[in-house]
């Protein structure tokens, strides 16, 4: 096969689609590709080589794509490198127009996609280009300003329903370009993870957003699949440096979960070459913690764990490539995660952390089945091989698959749905049959027998239909599968159930299911004459006599189904008389299970059943409708199984019945035809739909009875005739497979030769399939053209004269024969050729050839006859014609014609929304029996016959690039006819095909636009308002196709554009219809969304055509066209170089365009606000805007309208960003900048070398010099972990651009912006503008007006200051919220424009600024804090703090002084900080002075300072953190802190007596005891550590729990509401702390906190130990675990407080015993139940007799409590199982028993646990009865029942 392929095609292809070879023409296939390829290889390279990426490379890569879409893969390896090279190359072209850029990046990956196919030898590719395409996308500087628009980035104008669209597209770009960095990093040359390490380890400054952007980029790029002999230049460079970040940080940043991501692929593409083990359990316990499982009672959740939890998907990677190898650990660490979640699976759980849950279950089978593949059957490649050590053993799968079935089983019956849980079994059932099945059939013969629990059925069903495969082919692991297929198949008929939809569909599903498994063939005969049987085999045989039984059962069960759905009995005569969609859905699900069966019979059983399904159907008599169809679809099936006996039967019938009916000539002519003769034709026009030869025996009968019917005068009648019309046609034109039996050739062998049940569950051998094809022989073609000659051509004839006005017509009769004529062309559309005619010249010019390539489809044109769809086509266009001018209310002919039309251009045989669907359901089926474990297209037969088939349609449907010929411009026209008639259903039916041809033809876009701009011509004054409408319709587009108004091209957009503006002038515009209105909405919206930023620089590099060339010149097949001469060339470049000033020249005009129509005094105001919206998308980086538009964008500031205003803000500072003049940048060494050597070990942190950077008082520049001379780094994340080798810095001032220039120096924009902002009376409107409300109480600091301050104060220094001041001053001293957002927003822009002013400049700006300032923080008020907070932050970001230290000072001046009062203080604090945080690490000093300010007043008494203060010393401390490699931080410590703290504390820790909470009056000053001074600093401190909970990076354990004994004592038990603040908060803080990731080594210090609080004498607190304990413990479970002291401390604790004396806390410990024993983290082993046994048998003293008033006597002894104890024990081990009954459980309940009648409290717990025993046990209480014994169930019976209340 394979040599013989290499001949013919002259390479050996890298993977080509193997269904191809499969077709009935396959021979001619090599041949056409070879010629396909050729010609895209020559004009691939000839139009790069001719620089002409419009339309000339677009065109050819688009051709590309699709060949890879019919042919795979087939080209040589050579080609397929030069082919990505190329591709490569055009990518990272840095001036690319972005939608190019999208497209040939989708190409690329697909080429890219099997990685398997070109190992790292045969292709390298350099990982900085995309890098840089990555950064200036992604990172784009000059986005947020409105000068690049990226495909679907928000825009300014938009509502919220399109914001859910957008984030679906917004990705598109980023998922396009983070798809192609995955599938090139493969090919990076070995030293990239160097040169990657160097490039962004400088940004991983843990505070600043760089962290996120570096740990992103390592996850996208750095390659992982390098060989074992490179891992020391690959990911031993990075691993340890990143494990270890990873193991310290504790509270999950956001960039956590890239790390994990990285990690998981690592582990996946480097199986047994990394010892993880020291890592495994801090693994696990942050996947549980990911979860967010709810745990103990009162729970907190940080939403930052929520937000930031772990992708399942990265999760179960990482967990299935570190499974097997010698360790064994990961397995044991999984068997614990399942066991102690496993609980959380039950039906009667259910939370946001279910979805979390369920999809692991689905997910990790899946992943496990992958590496088994991997292992065992891939295709060894170039990728490296699992060593043999850790592939996984037979023990561990086995292993794993138990540690999975609990969960899975409680899964089924989820709230979700069981399909998760169908999916996991389907995957765990590969691996172990043996061990999957059984259970899941012993929970399904149960659900089958019920009648009562539907829920149970539909679930259990859908699992046996996952496990189907692995169950009836059997195996050595499960040789008895097989055997339970019948009983299964049997007892699930009932399930066709009428009255139950759901159960009705899941079993039709079913039983097709496990029939295309399995050939029903009845082998019973075989027992006698067979003796080489096994005893399975034997069994199957005989239970195969059953089968025929099955299929006629199943048929009664059917035809009760349509018996109970007639029309009749579901709906009154009256309503609508089609199916609903239920009913459709189940007639699918009926008739093809109803196929699938007959197809899978032996000849015997279908003879029974074809004679029971015709004596069905021809005994009663059905409407059409419903039941008819039903039945109708049956017979179909039966005829397509074994057409020749079924025709025998069923069409002589037919014929018959309706003869004998039409006799009668009044029959012809009635409205209400008799229901026989419908139901006849139905029946008739259904079984005709079978392989076409066996049909022609029966032409002249089908012929007679079409003359006969088409005719008829009842719409109804005439419909099913038609449709017998199109069946026998499609039948004898269309090629297509006649049997999907899942054995090749059938089962009709004798039994003795062929035992059927050896194929049950047999794949499909992809190379002998053995399809059988329908190809239409002669006598079928010629048959279906004599049917057309006879019934085609007279119709078009009669309707060519109707047309001429030669013979009158009624419109039932038109539309009659356009109902024929449209069947006809349905029936026969693949005997005609296509629509022929001159294709259209000059719509675009291009030096490559663009020709159409036509497709090979098994079909030979007849050249002799007569072309009907030219036929067709022309009378059709007479007709229409005709019909608008005379009727054009005639709409349902008008329907019909657009049916046609559409169908002429379209139509060749098959329906594209027909394959879509087909498309769908074949991945649905594929999916669900698919083995994923071998692979290797192990499909069933019938399942590949369908692909093959599939195949052949999307062949018939690529209509890639057809050329645009004269035929088709005039069907368009008439379509835009049509689209601008009077009745909007005729228009909106039009438009549709109109959109689908305009998006067919290449470029026809460009020659329609004109004709529908017509109608929006405002001088254009015979426009009604249809066609205005309908013309608009028309330029939106619908949402799939092209949206005309915005075609990606300037020719299109200067006309549009300018169109839509003008249409505002229109006669047939009027803004008071509505419908208008919102079209012009949505127009201008969906330009806007749509629009991206169109290139101006089409040039190609040369680089580029050096691959181009190659591809000219190397490989088969060789291109024919020649390499382009030199002239060519020149002019390819000379064209290119025209293009790109064109492109200007147009866009200018556009823009002139656009402001002469605003000119206009009559334009509407809406169409004002359109036009600025498309200029402001006209801003661009690349191209500075013409000064007109600048002038009319500055006028604009000053608009009446909001909208325009605001436009103009971001317009303005846009244009800011245009002019402004670059800045000059040298690079500079760090170590000569700090005159320390850089250090030879990488550590971050504060260090010597850039000590030089931080904030310190004493050497701020003061002077011009000392300012000249200080180099400022801008950008925070500098020199934190290291210095990059070359950093960029500013060149000093001397040769940077000049400052001050006069107006004459100005260019001419810079002239306009000057005048505009220098006249008073512009800038007094202006700020009167800006300084109104917009909507009250919802305003906010607004960026865009910030950009435009420090645009204004960047471009032109200080010389606007003068003019502005004043009003600065009058803003500030206004308290209105408007007002001082006003100043804030030009305060902040001044701040950040300075940034290049000199030194003299700067410090007069301060003398301004500081009074200013000053006065806005006494004046500041709750509506205008958060302005301030964002005015300061966005002034001190990316600034040196030596910068500002004129602000800083400012600032520290003394922020809580109470003036002003509380709340004051609380803002100037939230402004400080917001200051602070920005400046991170460079500021420590700073930090110092603050916190030591801070200190004395913790005790503040006021909420909301103390509220801040907490959140400020979040940030004073944010710099203290616990990561590797770093230097111990010079700002201030947590530990030092906390030391002073507890000091001031100790008067709380020693008296006994409850902390209350004191509330000191305020003018009550007096001496405060030291003892209320602890108590409001303990609530600061409190307000601290619940604010650092959720920000921090490290938690300070050790500091934290020598807070705890406090916390403890605080903290209520009970949830009381009544508020109390500190309680509150001490009950939330314990909540947060207990939830925190412990090291190990931090573990034996808590427990000894714990220890230590348990012996408390206070009971509050040793009953919160116990709630603190069952949360921490959760959330580290698997770091416990590994520490065997840690556990039995634990034990040890809670056994201990089960003796407590106090009865909660006694209770609270059974309870934490019972969830540490269900979560498996202590285990009931016999010492422990020996130990509670023993409690139980302390004995009480006797009760003395007491008189009934005495006091009884309330203190327990001690005896009492230990034997409560022993009591609470053993109740806890029986509540830990609530789902299941351990071996060891009926003992103790019988223990519990004996002591229901002791005191309380013992009695009331053990009534209790009986109760909740009762409550869990009581669903499945039939399956746990067996584990007890009879006596123990006597027992039992008697507890469990209540007492009777007449005893």
């Amino acid at each position: 096969m394979k040599k013989a392929e290499v001949d013919t095609l002259g390479f050996t292809p890298q993977k080509d689609i193997a269904y191809n070879k499969l077709l009935p023409y396959a021979d001619r296939l090599d041949a056409e590709s070879n010629l396909i390829l050729s010609k895209i290889k020559g004009n691939l390279s000839r139009a790069v080589l001719l620089r002409e990426i419009w339309p000339g490379v677009l065109f050819w890569t688009r051709k590309l794509s699709t060949y890879m879409r019919l042919y795979g893969r087939k080209f040589s390896k050579e080609d397929h490198v030069l082919f990505i090279k190329l591709l490569y190359e055009l990518v990272t072209i840095p001036g690319l127009e972005i939608s190019m850029m999208q497209g040939l990046a989708r190409l690329l990956i697909n080429l890219l996609k099997k990685r398997e196919l070109l190992s790292r030898e045969d292709l390298e590719l350099p990982w900085r280009p995309l890098y840089e395409l990555h950064d200036r996308i992604l990172f784009s500087k000059t986005e947020h300003l409105g000068l690049n628009w990226f495909p679907n980035s928000p825009r300014p104008r938009s509502s919220s329903k399109h914001i859910i669209l957008k984030l679906v597209q917004r990705c598109s770009v980023e998922n396009v370009l983070k798809t192609l960095v995955k599938s090139s990093r493969q090919y990076f040359p070995e030293s990239a993870t160097q040169e990657m390490l160097d490039e962004w380890r400088p940004l991983l400054c843990p505070f600043d957003v760089t962290m996120q952007r570096a740990i992103s980029y390592f996850e996208l790029f750095l390659p992982t699949t390098l060989p074992p002999e490179q891992h020391d230049k690959g990911f031993k460079l990075w691993f340890d440096e990143m494990i270890s970040l990873w193991a310290s940080v504790q509270n999950l940043p956001s960039w956590e979960v890239h790390l994990v991501s990285l990690f998981a692929r690592l582990a996946y593409d480097n199986i047994g070459y990394i010892d993880w083990d020291p890592y495994i359990p801090k693994i696990f316990t942050r996947i549980l913690r990911s979860f967010n499982l709810p745990v103990g009672t009162s729970q907190m959740m940080v939403s930052r764990y929520v937000t930031n939890a772990y992708d399942i998907g990265h999760v179960v990677l990482w967990v299935s490539s570190l499974l097997g190898g010698p360790s064994k650990q990961t397995q044991a660490q999984l068997s614990g995660l399942f066991n102690s979640i496993t609980s959380f699976f039950h039906p009667s759980n259910h939370g946001r952390w279910l979805m979390k849950l369920m999809r692991l279950l689905q997910r990790l089978p899946a992943s496990v089945v992958r590496r088994l593949h991997r292992e065992r059957y891939r295709k060894p490649s170039w990728l490296t091989p699992i060593p043999e050590s850790h592939k996984l053993t037979e023990e561990d799968i086995t292993n794993f698959v138990e540690s999975m079935m609990q969960p899975v089983l409680l899964a089924m019956f989820s709230k979700t749905g069981s399909l998760d849980a169908a999916q996991a079994l389907q995957n765990l059932a590969l691996m172990r049959p043996e061990l999957v099945i059984p259970p899941v059939l012993e929970r399904t013969y149960p659900a089958l027998e019920t009648l009562t629990e539907p829920h149970q059925l539909t679930a259990t069903l859908s699992c046996m239909i996952g496990v189907a495969r692995s169950l009836v082919s059997g195996g050595q692991r499960f040789p008895e599968g097989p055997t339970h297929m019948l009983p299964l198949l049997m007892r699930a008929l009932p399930g066709v159930d009428p009255n139950d939809f759901s159960k009705c569909m899941i079993t039709f599903q079913f039983i097709a299911t496990f029939v295309t498994l399995v050939p029903l063939v009845d082998c019973s005969s075989a027992l006698h004459e067979r003796t080489d049987l096994t005893e399975v085999e034997r069994e199957m045989c005989s239970a195969s006599a059953e089968f025929e039984d099955f299929v006629l059962l199943f048929m009664d069960r059917c035809f009760a189904l349509i018996d109970s759905s007639t029309l009749e009995q579901t709906r009154e005569e009256t309503e609508t008389e089609k199916m609903t969609h239920l009913e459709s859905l189940v007639e699918l699900g009926l008739s093809s299970t109803f196929s699938t069966i007959l197809t899978q019979c032996s000849l015997d059983i279908f003879k029974v059943a074809l004679v029971k399904v015709f004596n069905f159907a021809t005994t009663n008599i059905f409407e059409t409708r419903v039941a008819g169809r039903m039945v109708a679809d049956m017979c179909r099936a039966a005829s397509k199984c074994h057409p020749a006996e079924s025709l025998k039967m069923f069409v002589p019938h037919c014929c018959n019945a309706i003869n004998q009916i039409a006799v009668n000539e009044e029959v012809l002519n009635e409205e209400e035809l008799d229901k026989e003769l419908l139901w006849n034709l139905q029946l008739l026009s259904e079984v005709s739909r079978v392989d076409g030869e066996k049909i022609l025996p029966y032409r002249s009968e089908l012929v007679q009875i079409l003359q006969l019917t088409l005719h008829l005068k009842c719409k109804q009648g005439y419909t099913l005739a038609c449709n017998l019309l199109h069946h026998i046609l499609r039948s004898t034109v269309l090629i297509y497979p006649t049997e999907y039996c899942s054995i090749p050739g059938g089962f009709h062998q004798p039994i003795k030769d062929y035992l059927p049940i050896k194929d049950w569950g047999r794949p499909g051998d992809l190379w002998k399939l053995d399809i059988r094809w329908h190809v239409p022989s002669v006598e079928e073609t010629s048959f279906a053209f004599y049917l057309l000659d006879l019934i085609l051509q007279p119709e078009l004839q009669r309707l060519q004269r109707f047309a001429q006005g030669e013979q009158d017509m009624s419109r039932d009769d038109v539309l009659q024969s356009l109902t024929i004529i449209q069947h006809c062309i349905l029936g026969a559309g693949t005997l005609m050729p296509p629509l022929k005619g001159e294709p259209i010249p000059e719509l675009v010019h291009s030096m490559v050839n663009l020709e159409e390539t036509v497709l090979y489809t098994g079909i030979d044109y007849d050249a002799s006859r007569e072309n009907y769809r030219d036929a067709i086509c022309s009378v059709m266009r007479q007709l229409l014609k005709y019909i608008l001018e005379h009727s054009e209310d005639d709409t349902k002919s008008l329907f019909s014609i657009i049916k046609i039309i559409s169908d002429l251009l379209h139509f060749k045989g098959s329906q594209k929304h027909e394959f879509d669907s087909r498309w769908k359901s074949f991945n649905l089926v594929k999916k669900s029996m698919e083995n994923r474990l071998h692979g290797r297209k192990q499909h069933i037969r019938a399942l590949l016959i369908d692909r093959v088939m599939l195949q052949h349609e999307l062949r018939k449907l690529t209509v890639e690039g057809c050329q645009y010929r004269s035929i088709h411009q005039e069907l368009m026209r008439d379509l835009l006819r049509l689209s601008t008639s009077t009745y909007s259903q005729v228009r909106s039916r039009a438009q549709n095909v109109l959109f689908t041809a305009l998006g067919t033809y290449n470029f026809c876009c460009r020659d329609q636009i004109p004709h529908v701009l017509e109608f929006l011509n405002p001088d254009n004054s015979s426009v009604t308002q249809q066609q205005f409408k309908g013309a608009l319709y028309c330029l939106l587009g619908n949402h799939s196709g092209v949206c005309l108004a915005n075609l990606h091209d300037w020719e299109c957009i200067t006309l549009t554009w300018p169109a839509i503006v003008r249409s505002g002038l229109s006669t047939a515009m009027s803004l008071e219809k509505p419908s208008i209105v919102r079209l012009f909405d949505d127009l201008a919206d969906k330009i806007h969304r749509q629009y991206e930023t169109i290139g101006m620089d089409f040039s190609i590099p040369a680089e580029s055509c050096v691959v181009a060339k190659q591809i000219m010149t190397t490989g088969n097949p060789l291109p024919e066209d020649p390499v382009p001469s030199e002239e060519e060339t020149a002019e390819g470049v000379k064209r290119q170089a025209l293009k790109n000033s064109e492109s200007v020249e147009k866009y200018k005009h556009l823009i002139g365009d656009l402001l002469d129509c605003l000119s206009n005094s009559n334009m509407p105001w809406k169409f004002e606000h359109i036009t600025i919206g498309f200029l402001s998308l006209l801003l661009r980086d690349d191209q500075q805007l013409p000064p007109p538009a600048v002038m009319f964008f500055v006028k604009s500031l000053n608009h009446d309208s909001l909208y325009v205003r605001k436009v103009a803000i971001s317009a303005v500072a846009g244009i800011m960003k245009q002019i402004k003049r670059p800045h000059k940048k040298v690079p500079v060494s760090p170590s000569e900048l700090c005159g320390v050597k850089e250090l030879s070990d990488k550590v971050a942190g504060d260090r010597a070398d850039n000590q030089w950077l931080q904030y310190n008082s004493s050497s701020l520049p003061r002077t011009q010099k000392d300012w000249d001379q200080t180099v400022f780094v801008e950008k925070t994340h500098w020199g934190y972990h290291s210095w990059p080798r070359k950093l960029m810095m500013y060149a000093p001032m001397k040769e940077q651009p000049k400052q001050n220039l006069s107006r004459d120096e100005m260019t001419e924009r810079e002239q306009i912006i000057f005048d505009h902002f220098s006249d008073p009376v512009f800038i007094n409107q202006f700020i009167e503008f800006l300084s109104l409300e917009d909507r009250k109480g919802k305003d906010k600091f607004s960026p865009r007006r910030f950009c435009l301050f420090k645009g204004l104060f960047r471009n032109f220094n200080d010389a606007f200051l003068p003019v502005l001041k004043p009003h600065m001053v009058r803003l500030v001293a206004d308290t209105h919220e408007s007002k001082q957002r006003c100043v804030a927003e030009i305060i902040s822009g001044l701040i950040r424009g300075c940034k290049h002013w000199s030194y003299t400049k700067v410090e007069n700006l301060w003398e301004v600024l500081c009074p200013l300032l000053r006065m806005a923080l006494t004046n500041i008020t709750i509506e205008t804090y958060a302005d301030w907070g964002t005015c300061i932050a966005t002034a001190c970001e990316s600034r040196d703090p030596r910068k500002l230290y004129w602000l800083f000072e400012l600032l520290m001046e003394s922020p809580v002084n109470g003036e002003g009062g509380s709340f004051v203080d609380a803002c100037r604090l939230y402004v400080l900080q917001g200051g602070l945080a920005q400046q991170e690490w460079r500021v420590p000093e700073l930090l110092h002075r603050l916190l030591q300010y801070l200190e004395p007043k913790l005790t503040q008494v006021y909420k909301n300072v103390r509220e801040r203060i907490g959140s400020v010393l979040t940030y004073i401390f944010m710099i203290d953190v616990n990561l590797p490699h770093t230097q111990p931080t010079t700002s201030p410590r947590i530990s030092d802190f906390t030391e002073r703290i507890l000091l001031q504390l100790k008067p709380l820790n020693e008296g006994d007596e409850e902390i209350q909470n004191h509330v000191m009056e305020e003018n009550d000053v007096g001496v405060q005891d030291e003892r209320t001074q602890a108590i409001k600093l303990l609530k600061t401190v409190l307000k601290w550590l619940i604010a650092s909970a959720g920000r921090s990076f490290s938690t300070a354990v050790p500091e934290q729990l020598r807070l705890l004994p406090l916390l403890f004592k605080i903290a209520p038990v009970e949830n009381d509401d009544s508020y109390d603040e500190l309680k509150r908060d001490a009950k939330t803080c314990l909540s947060l702390m207990s939830q925190g990731l412990l090291y190990p080594d931090q573990i034996p210090m808590v427990l000894n906190a714990l220890q230590e609080i348990a012996g408390s004498s206070s009971w509050h607190a040793r009953y919160t130990v116990l709630t603190y304990l069952q949360i921490m413990v959760f959330y580290n479970l698997f770091t416990f675990m590994t520490d065997q002291k840690a556990v039995n401390d634990v034990r040890s604790l809670v056994i201990q407080l089960l003796e407590d004396e106090q009865l909660e806390v006694r209770e609270m410990a059974a309870t934490t015993l019972s969830g540490f024993l269900q979560c498996n983290f202590l285990s009931m082993d016999a010492a422990m139940q020996a130990h509670f046994e023993a409690l139980c048998k302390t004995s009480l003293p006797k009760k003395r007799k007491r008189e009934l008033g005495s006091i009884v006597d309330t203190i327990p002894s001690a005896d009492l409590v230990r034997r409560h104890a022993g009591v609470l024990g053993l109740s806890a081990c029986i509540l830990s199982s609530p789902y299941d009954v351990p071996t060891w459980m009926p003992q103790l309940l019988m223990d519990l028993s004996a002591h229901l009648n002791d005191t309380q409290p013992i009695e009331m717990t053990v009534k209790k646990t009986l109760s909740n025993f009762r409550r869990t046990h009581h669903d499945n209480w039939q399956q746990h009865k067996q584990q007890f014994t009879d006596d123990q169930l006597l027992v039992l019976t008697d507890l469990l029942v209540s007492p009777c209340y007449y005893a």
